[in-house]
């Protein structure tokens, strides 16, 4: 143990920025760093460890089974550097944060955060936007909004948080799993959640119509509840009054959602925006995530 070195935090901050984004160029991002230099930050860890984090020997970097495991206790000093930096520098936050998230989401997931943000910074505005992800994310990315939680569509999308499974919801009162072709309830055409229904059915060859669309979570439950339909839901809003679905009704599963935390660029440096986000991370990101998520990191 002689020979290691002392882990410097700035080299804590590119590692597990790599494993957030997914990429070194959006660590480079995150860190305020050129892609280069988070490579010789990631390189310097590594020589203090003695060992390799991330395997370079294909295209896409791979975590080893040592960066898996620095992994969990680099998250937790620089959690610690951040409580720590607020309880000795504790100005009081002001201003406004312009936030988004699904209404999937709001309820169970953002309601917890929000609780605690108020608690400790009461004298920030926050105004919520409720909109389908589809519709955050080209805000967020205009600026229009400061961050959102989103259901992310691709891999370099804002900070992964947890997967969010995805169920097939029916009445208990009807039977309209029997049905041939199996009428469905899908949102806007760009749905993630669309796509994924769909593409589940194709790969089962199961015949399908869509007999209903709507944009919103609560045109998807009646649609659902009235007997006209099925319908792939996030299971943290699917009612516990419907029935769900799965191999013994002859659907099979569906895809899960990756859940972001999704940050504009106008909106660095705002110290309001770092607070919640930095919440937002801390309650929602689910450790049982990491290892099945971050193994294989693209190097571009």
């Amino acid at each position: 143990m002689e020979h290691l070195r002392d882990m410097q935090l700035d080299w804590l901050k590119c590692f597990v920025a790599v494993v957030d984004t997914g990429t070194l160029s959006s660590a480079a991002t995150e860190v305020f760093r050129s892609q280069s230099a988070v490579s010789m930050q990631i390189k310097k860890l590594e020589d203090a460890m003695g060992h390799r984090l991330l395997d370079r020997s294909s295209r896409r970097l791979q975590l080893t089974p040592e960066g898996q495991t620095l992994l969990g206790y680099a998250r937790r000093m620089l959690d610690l550097q951040a409580e720590a930096q607020q309880a000795l520098h504790n100005q009081p936050l002001t201003g406004r944060v312009r936030l988004g998230v699904p209404d999937d989401y709001a309820q169970k997931y953002l309601t917890p955060v929000l609780r605690r943000f108020a608690l400790r910074h009461s004298s920030v505005e926050i105004e919520l936007n409720c909109e389908q992800s589809t519709a955050l994310i080209p805000r967020v990315a205009q600026g229009d909004l400061d961050v959102a939680l989103v259901s992310r569509d691709h891999a370099r999308r804002g900070i992964l948080l947890f997967h969010e499974p995805m169920v097939w919801v029916g009445s208990p009162q009807f039977e309209l799993w029997r049905r041939d072709p199996l009428p469905i309830a899908v949102y806007e055409e760009a749905s993630l959640a669309r796509r994924g229904a769909m593409h589940a059915l194709a790969q089962q060859g199961r015949r399908y119509k869509v007999v209903y669309n709507s944009s919103s979570l609560a045109g998807q439950i009646a649609a659902v509840e009235s007997g006209l339909a099925v319908a792939a839901l996030t299971q943290c809003s699917a009612p516990a009054h419907l029935q769900q679905l799965g191999i013994e009704h002859g659907l099979g599963p569906l895809a899960p959602m990756e859940v972001a935390a999704y940050r504009s660029r106008a909106s660095r440096g705002n110290a309001a925006v770092d607070g919640l986000q930095q919440l937002l991370v801390q309650t929602l990101r689910q450790s049982s995530v990491i290892p099945s998520t971050s193994g294989l990191l693209s190097s571009t």
